[in-house]
């Protein structure tokens, strides 16, 4: 039997403060669940700029404590009225000093299921990560939601596929890969990485972008956001370059089975043979 999950995410550009950013998001939340979406994800570090284009440590101020800081209480309090799964990239605190990327998991009862910590943070012009982040150290999880089995891989991230085939080990259907990549660094790779992803993996990707050029430098964020099945079939149309933009898609989860039976990459792993790839 089909089983569809009516999916979305949400691509904005920054409106200049915290406060007005999270209510663009919590009328997101409100317009994805009117059209009967049942799981959402925002884009990364969503509730502020794209702040690693400078290195100023006025931007650790930003970091709160997962799960128990405010923006994570108030967005439960909202998956919980409309019923809908949300996926929140945002920057935590561990403790003083001790920061990372990470995605949080609202159920949609509330309830807090996890979190995700970005492994691979990049330290490049325009991206300089490595001042702001420690790299992750929880893992792939794969939680259990009401719409199913859900991963997350956090930008940077996707350029390095053993953390996608480590969340298709652990049984996720639905991956979410939060973005903040610009026009001149990435965009032809935007559409090539993510697609492969799912390929390889037999599981649905969903790729976030932010839109527009923030005040903190030039990176020319591209949009772009879609939803692309296992077969690397695009679900619906690709968003705007330019525009903010909440895609709702419905994915059939029968895609899943139908695939894995005619191809068998699950079966013909060799993990006998992959040490090499982990040595030092």
């Amino acid at each position: 039997m089909s089983r569809v999950i009516r999916a979305a995410v949400f691509q904005t550009a920054w409106t200049g403060d915290k406060e007005s950013m999270i209510q663009v998001h919590e009328q997101a939340v409100r317009d994805a669940a009117a059209q009967g979406a049942r799981v959402l994800c925002f884009q990364e570090l969503f509730y502020g700029p794209y702040f690693c284009q400078v290195q100023d440590p006025q931007f650790y101020e930003y970091a709160e404590r997962i799960p128990d800081g405010p923006i994570v209480r108030r967005f439960q309090a909202l998956a919980e009225e409309h019923g809908i799964v949300l996926v929140l990239p945002m920057y935590e605190e561990e403790q003083p000093g001790v920061l990372y990327n990470t995605a949080a998991v609202i159920d949609a009862d509330g309830s807090y299921l996890g979190k995700y910590r970005k492994h691979h943070i990049p330290q490049v012009k325009g991206f300089w990560e490595k001042f702001y982040f420690r790299p992750g150290n929880a893992g792939w999880p794969v939680f259990e939601t009401a719409v199913g089995r859900i991963g997350v891989y956090i930008c940077y991230d996707r350029h390095f596929p053993e953390g996608w085939r480590a969340l298709g080990l652990e049984g996720a259907e639905l991956v979410f890969n939060p973005s903040a990549t610009s026009r001149g660094l990435s965009s032809y790779l935007w559409q090539l990485e993510q697609p492969a992803a799912a390929v390889a993996n037999e599981y649905f990707v969903a790729a976030i972008n932010r839109v527009g050029v923030e005040e903190l430098g030039d990176n020319d964020f591209y949009g772009t956001s879609y939803f692309v099945d296992p077969e690397a079939q695009f679900v619906g149309e690709v968003a705007s370059d330019k525009e903010s933009e909440l895609v709702v898609r419905d994915l059939d989860m029968a895609k899943l089975r139908e695939v894995r039976d005619r191809w068998q990459f699950y079966r013909d792993r060799r993990p006998d043979a992959y040490p090499p790839l982990t040595a030092p």
